[in-house]
Parts: C-alpha cells; sequence; structure tokens
C-alpha cells in the first residue's frame, strides 16, 4: 500500500496512460470523450479550461463520477473516453486512477493545461 504522495503518484502514472496534446485532439474529434479539467476554480478562472471540457476540481470528482451520489453529473458515462488534465498532470493522475478504480474503463492523462495551449489546442475561458 502506497504510503507517500510520490508513490501514489507512481501507482496512478503506471495505470492511467499519458496521452500527447494531438492524440487528446484526435480522441476528442471522434465524439466519444469527456474532456475533464480538475484544477481549482481559481486556476480555471485564471486561464481558461480546455473548449468544451467539464470543470470538476479534484475534491468532487468521485461524487460526479459515481452514478449512485446526489451530485452525480450526467456527463459522466463509463462508456465514454475520459480525459482528465491539471496545470502538471499530478493531480490528473490521481484523478484518473480514481476514476478507474470505479469502473471507468478508458481513462487517459492529458497532463497540464499548458501543455495543450501551447500546442495550439482550443481554449475557452470559464
Amino acid at each position: 500500500m502506497p504510503t507517500s504522495v510520490k508513490e501514489m503518484l507512481a501507482g496512478a502514472q503506471a495505470a492511467v496512460p499519458k496521452i500527447t496534446p494531438d492524440d487528446a485532439a484526435a480522441v476528442i474529434a471522434k465524439g466519444n470523450a469527456l474532456v475533464v479539467d480538475v484544477r481549482d476554480a481559481p486556476e480555471v478562472q485564471a486561464s481558461g479550461k480546455v473548449a468544451g471540457a467539464k470543470h470538476v476540481s479534484r475534491g468532487m470528482l468521485e461524487f460526479r463520477a459515481d452514478p449512485e451520489s446526489p451530485y452525480h453529473d450526467p456527463a459522466f458515462d463509463r462508456d465514454k473516453t475520459v480525459i482528465l488534465y491539471c496545470a502538471s498532470g499530478g493531480r490528473a493522475a490521481l484523478a484518473g486512477k480514481a476514476l478507474k478504480d470505479m469502473g471507468y474503463r478508458d481513462v487517459r492523462n492529458l497532463g497540464g493545461f499548458k501543455d495543450w495551449a501551447e500546442s495550439g489546442g482550443k481554449v475557452e475561458p470559464a
């Protein structure tokens, strides 16, 4: 059992594949993906988000993803590819591992928002 954040991150990164912005754009273009920004609200407000992404702070993710939760968001669907990102990829990896543990099969880590924006990915205001 992990005893440190470093160990937790290593386990999450091993369980959730990292994808490039180009790969993410290709998956998004297919139309069966949910893109989730797990940064905190002030971060999203300051920089915007991936166009079409759903903002769910890391602390609320499991509640939004669980159909049995009163906070469930119907955008979360275990049959969709879920692409997560944060500021640098750490929270996205941990969030992805949590979703996999909840039965989401196709979960991917885009990494940091900056990587997406700098690669020319579409961005929209929060």
